[in-house]
C-alpha cells in the first residue's frame, strides 16, 4: 500500500475509531463510563495518557463470556493472541510475535500480572477469571514495563478484596461436554480483607482422533483422546492489609493446573486411515504409543502444566505528594507437552517439550505528584532460570523411509493408511530410537528508571523517561544423540555432538539505555492530542551448540545474535463527544527494526535464532464506544498494519516477507443490551463480530510440500442472550461462539514442515451452551 493510501486510511479511521477507549462495565448507563488506568504507574483517566492504550474491564469480560487472551485480542486493535495450547501461546503486537519458549530468548511482549513481569512464554498463559481490568499498551514501553516490553505490554489486574461480604457462583454446560464453574467470595474488616476465587473449565476435543481404535493402524494400542480438548483448574487467594490511611499491602497467591488433550497437529500431506488430510476431519495421531510415558514423559498426547505464583505489593503514602511502592514477585512453572509432530499415523517424528522455569523480581519505586509535575523513579531486579528439554522418538525404519525414501516407490503413508517402513519391508520387528536435546538459561537483569511529566501550561504537557539496563546472560546446551541401529549414526543431525546429557555453556553481559518522549496537548475539555517516540530492545541471544574439543570432551560453540532495536513513532487523538455518549480517537504509528530476530526451524525439529536484517511497519489503530439511549451499548475496533522485512538484498530469503501471524486488517464490532422487562426481570444480551484478513504462519512466506502455510480472511460471530433479576442477584444466559461454524486454522507448518509433513491446527467450531450465575 502506498503512503498516500495509508494516510487516507488513517484520516478516514480518525473520524470513527478510537485507540485508548475502554469498554465500560455497565450497559444500562446514559454515558460511556470514565476509565482509570495505571499504565504510567499512577492512576489516570485513559484519555489523558499520551500512549495507545486499550482497557477492557473485568465486568465486560464476564458479560461477553471471555475466557482467554485470544478472545481479548479479538476486541483489541493491534493485538493478536494465538493459543495452540496453554503451553504455547503467542502474543503479537503491531505485527511482532513473542512466542519463543526457549529460555535463552527474551520475550518481546511484557505480560504483567498485578504489576509483576510474567512474560516467559511457557509460563505467561493463565486463566482470566475474577479480573478487574486488562490494559494493553502498544509500542515499546521499557520505562514503564521493563525490557521485555520491546513492542508492547499486556497488563492484567485482578480484583481486590473488599470489606463487605459478597460472592458469586457461575455454572455452565455446553456441547463437546463442556463444563465450567467459577466463583469468588470476599469480605473482612476495615483493616484486613480477603478474597478467594476459582475457575474450572473442561471440554472434550473437537477433532476426533482414531489412534488406538480398531479402525486405526495402531489398533489395540493406546487409545488417544480427541484433540484440542482442555481441562484447566485455577485458584487465587488475595489478602489486603490496611492498618491505617497511609499503608496498604496486597498479597496475591495463584495456582493453576492444566491437563489439556493433544493439539491437532494434523498432517496436510498424509491422510488418516479411511480419512482425508484436511484439518477439519478426523485425525490419527498416536505419538509414541505404549512407550510414550517412558520416552516422552506422558502416556497420551497432551499437556501437564503446573503454575505457582505469588506477589506482594506494599504502598506507603509518605506525604501529600510522595509515595513509595514495593513490588515483589515469585513465579514457578513446570510444563510437559507431548505432540505428534508429523501429524500422521506413522511413528515418524514424535516429540515432547519439557519446560521448567522460575523467576524472582523486586521493584522499589517512589512516586511524586505535584501541581505541575508528576514523576517516578525506581530500581528493579529480575532473576530467571529456565530449562527446556526436547525428547524425540521414532521407529528407525519408518523414519528412514519417510524422511529419505530409502525404498523407491514405497510411500511413507499409503492411500490405504498403511505405513511404509524399511524394517517392515525387510520382515524385521520395529526398531525404536530415542534422543533428547535442549537449552538452559540463567538471566539476571538490573535496571534503574525515571520518568517525569511536566505541565508547561494548562493545556500542554511533556513526558520523558529513561531506563538503564545491565544484563548478565548465561546459556547452556545439551544433547543425548545415540547411534541408530540401521545407520550407525544419530538420526538427528543439527550441528551438535552428543554431550551425554551434560550442559555446555557460554555467557556474556550487556548494557542498554532505553528512552521515551511524549507530548500531550489538550484541544478541549474532552479532547487530547498526543505524540510519542520510544525505543525498545529485545535482548541479545546466545545460541549454544556443541562440538568435540581438543581434549575429547564436548565444548560450547556459541553464536551471538545481536539485540533487536525498535524505534516507535506515534501520534493520535482521544476525545469524548455528545455529552459523554461517544468516545472516539485515532492513532498512526511507524516502527523501525534493526537486527530483526527470527526463529528458524532446522532439520530434526531444532530451532535457532537468526538475524533477518532490518524491518519496518506502519499502521493505524482504533476503537470506539457509544451509548445509544439508556439500554444499548455499541463498541468496535479496527486496525490496519503493514508489517514486513525490508525488501533489501542483504536481508536474504526474508527480504520483503510479511511478519507471521499478523493480518493486514482486523476489526470488531459489538452491541450489548440491558432492557427492563418488568419490575423483577431484565433482558440481557450481546453480540460481537470479528474479522481478520489473511495471514502467513511462517516468516518464510513459502509453501511447504506444495501446501500454503497461510489462512484467508476469517469472520466470526459470538453472542449471549438471557434474562436477569432486576436486583442483579441471578441471571441465565444462552451463549454461542463461532455462531456460523466457519472453518479456519489457527496455525500451519510447525515442526512437521521440517520433515515434509506440514501440520495444520483447526480453530474451534461452533461452541454453545447455557450459563447460570447467582450473586449475593
Amino acid at each position: 500500500m502506498t503512503s498516500e493510501k495509508v494516510l487516507g486510511t488513517v484520516m478516514a479511521c480518525s473520524l470513527v475509531y478510537a485507540p485508548g477507549v475502554a469498554l465500560a462495565d455497565d450497559v444500562g448507563t446514559a454515558v460511556v463510563e470514565e476509565i482509570i488506568v495505571t499504565t504510567q504507574k499512577r492512576s489516570e483517566n485513559i484519555r489523558t495518557v499520551p500512549l495507545s492504550v486499550s482497557s477492557i474491564s473485568g465486568s465486560l469480560l464476564d458479560t461477553l463470556g471471555t475466557n482467554g487472551f485470544a478472545e481479548v485480542s479479538d476486541l483489541t486493535p493491534g493485538l493478536v493472541v494465538q493459543e495452540q495450547s496453554a503451553n504455547n501461546p503467542a502474543f503479537v503486537i503491531r505485527g511482532i510475535t513473542s512466542d519463543s519458549g526457549a529460555p535463552q530468548i527474551a520475550p518481546r511482549v511484557s505480560i504483567y500480572l498485578n504489576g509483576i513481569d510474567v512474560s516467559r512464554s511457557r509460563g505467561s498463559y493463565f486463566e482470566l477469571f475474577d479480573i478487574e481490568r486488562i490494559e494493553v499498551v502498544k509500542g515499546p514501553q521499557a520505562t514503564l514495563f521493563g525490557t521485555a516490553a520491546a513492542i508492547g505490554a499486556v497488563s492484567v489486574i485482578t480484583r481486590k478484596p473488599q470489606e463487605e461480604l459478597a460472592g458469586e457462583l457461575s455454572l455452565a454446560y455446553g456441547n463437546y461436554d463442556a463444563q465450567e464453574a467459577r466463583g469468588f467470595i470476599t469480605g473482612g474488616s476495615s483493616k484486613l480483607q480477603g478474597r478467594f476465587a476459582f475457575s474450572y473449565r473442561k471440554r472434550d476435543g473437537y477433532v476426533k482422533n482414531i489412534a488406538g481404535s480398531q479402525a486405526s493402524q495402531s489398533a489395540g494400542g493406546t487409545v488417544q483422546d480427541d484433540l484440542n480438548g482442555m481441562e484447566r483448574f485455577a485458584t487465587r487467594g488475595s489478602i489486603r492489609f490496611t492498618p491505617n490511611d497511609t499503608f496498604t499491602a496486597d498479597l496475591v497467591l495463584n495456582y493453576e493446573r492444566d491437563t489439556d488433550a493433544g493439539t491437532s497437529f494434523k498432517s496436510g500431506t498424509f491422510a488418516p486411515t479411511g480419512g482425508r488430510s484436511d484439518p477439519f476431519s478426523f485425525a490419527e495421531l498416536g505419538g509414541a504409543g505404549p512407550l510414550s510415558k517412558q520416552i516422552l514423559g506422558r502416556e497420551k498426547l497432551g499437556v501437564d502444566r503446573d503454575l505457582y505464583d505469588a506477589n506482594l505489593t506494599m504502598e506507603w503514602a509518605l506525604s501529600d505528594t510522595w509515595s513509595l511502592t514495593s513490588q515483589s514477585g515469585y513465579r514457578e512453572f513446570e510444563s510437559l507437552e507431548v505432540f505428534d509432530a508429523d501429524g500422521s499415523q506413522a511413528v515418524f517424528a514424535e516429540f515432547a517439550e519439557n519446560a521448567k522455569g522460575d523467576q524472582f523480581s523486586q521493584e522499589i519505586r517512589a512516586n511524586y505528584s505535584g501541581q505541575s509535575i508528576t514523576a517516578f523513579v525506581g530500581i528493579n531486579y529480575f532473576a530467571e532460570d529456565g530449562r527446556v528439554a526436547i525428547p524425540f522418538f521414532t521407529e528407525e525404519g519408518t523414519f528412514l523411509q519417510c524422511a529419505a525414501g530409502v525404498i523407491p516407490g514405497l510411500p511413507c503413508v499409503a492411500a490405504s493408511g498403511s505405513i511404509g517402513s524399511l524394517t517392515t519391508a525387510q520382515g524385521l520387528p520395529p526398531i525404536y530410537y530415542s534422543a533428547e536435546f535442549g537449552n538452559t538459561a540463567k538471566n539476571r537483569t538490573y535496571s534503574s528508571f525515571a520518568d517525569a511529566t511536566i505541565a508547561l501550561n494548562e493545556r500542554l504537557s511533556f513526558t520523558s523517561g529513561l531506563r538503564y539496563v545491565h544484563e548478565s546472560r548465561e546459556t547452556g546446551g545439551f544433547a543425548a544423540l545415540p547411534t541408530a541401529t540401521l545407520t550407525g549414526a544419530p538420526l538427528l543431525t543439527f550441528g551438535n555432538v552428543d554431550t551425554g546429557g551434560n550442559v555446555v555453556t557460554a555467557k556474556a553481559s550487556y548494557d542498554a539505555v532505553l528512552p521515551r518522549f511524549a507530548v500531550r496537548y489538550e484541544l478541549g475539555d474532552q479532547t487530547n492530542a498526543y505524540a510519542n517516540v520510544s525505543k525498545g530492545r529485545r535482548s541479545d541471544v546466545i545460541e549454544v551448540a556443541s562440538a568435540m574439543g581438543s581434549g575429547g570432551q564436548p565444548v560450547a560453540v556459541p553464536t551471538f545474535v545481536p539485540a533487536e532495536i525498535t524505534w516507535n513513532y506515534e501520534a493520535g487523538v482521544k476525545s469524548r463527544l455528545m455529552d459523554g455518549k461517544l468516545d472516539v480517537a485515532a492513532s498512526i504509528f511507524y516502527q523501525t527494526y534493526e537486527s530483526f530476530q527470527v526463529t528458524i526451524r532446522e532439520e530434526g525439529g531444532v530451532t535457532r535464532q537468526s538475524n533477518a536484517g532490518s524491518a519496518k511497519n506502519i499502521g493505524v489503530e482504533g476503537e470506539f464506544q457509544a451509548v445509544v439511549g439508556e439500554h444499548t451499548h455499541l463498541f468496535g475496533s479496527i486496525a490496519y498494519i503493514d508489517a514486513s522485512i525490508d525488501d533489501k538484498a542483504e536481508n536474504g530469503l526474508f527480504a520483503g516477507n510479511r511478519f507471521r501471524l499478523q493480518p493486514d486488517w482486523s476489526a470488531a464490532f459489538g452491541i450489548a443490551i440491558d432492557i427492563p422487562l418488568n419490575a423483577e426481570l431484565r433482558l440481557i444480551g450481546n453480540a460481537t463480530w470479528t474479522y481478520k484478513s489473511d495471514v502467513f504462519f511462517e516468516i518464510e512466506n513459502q509453501p511447504i510440500a506444495g501446501l500454503d502455510i497461510a489462512e484467508n480472511d476469517v469472520h466470526s460471530v459470538g453472542m449471549n442472550i438471557g434474562v436477569a433479576s432486576s436486583s442483579n442477584t441471578w441471571e441465565v444466559k444462552a451463549f454461542a461462539t463461532n455462531l456460523f461454524n466457519n472453518h479456519y486454522i489457527i496455525d500451519a507448518g510447525n515442526t512437521g514442515g521440517l520433515f515434509g509433513s506440514p501440520t495444520f491446527i483447526a480453530g474451534p467450531p461452533r461452541l454453545y451452551g447455557l450459563k447460570l450465575t447467582t450473586r449475593f
